[in-house]
């Protein structure tokens, strides 16, 4: 037995309820007893979603951008890669720039936000292996530092 206090529109009710299964409910109303019939759920069909067969391996890209992804082997001694995955908008440095540990090497935009993409050494840019509005994966190389 349970016993519950409302206020309704600023009139109290007491309710307490008596009995209770799946298709009755036995209850008074400040002294006054009710039964409630329940009427189940109508259940809504499951939506079904198909997926378009692809290839396997194969990678969804756009036409206007390509996708890097991370190569199998490492690209170089010092590479710089990608923290998340997200878009490259500029690059502020050219093959053969001297750069310091520190110095923002490309912006990268992921989940709205632009990041800079800073060196992590002293060195010399000896290959850029992106381009500007080139899709990244995290962890894909972006930038050799030797």
């Amino acid at each position: 037995m349970k016993e519950f206090n409302y206020k309704i529109n600023g009139a109290p009710y007491r309710v307490v309820v008596n009995k209770s299964d799946s298709e009755l409910v036995e209850l008074e109303v400040n002294g006054t007893p009710y039964t409630v019939e329940i009427t189940p759920k109508a259940k809504k069909p499951k939506a079904v979603v198909q997926r378009q067969s692809t290839p396997a391996g194969a990678t969804p890209q756009s036409s206007s951008t390509h996708l890097v992804t991370k190569p199998s082997a490492p690209a170089g001694k010092n590479t710089i890669q990608s923290p998340l995955p997200g878009v490259i908008l500029d690059i502020r440095c050219k093959v053969g720039d001297a750069v310091k540990k520190g110095q923002t090497l490309m912006i990268l935009e992921a989940m709205k936000m632009e990041n800079n993409i800073l060196a992590n050494g002293n060195g010399k840019v000896t290959e850029i292996l992106i381009q500007k509005g080139d899709s990244v994966l995290e962890g894909a190389d972006l930038v050799v530092i030797e």
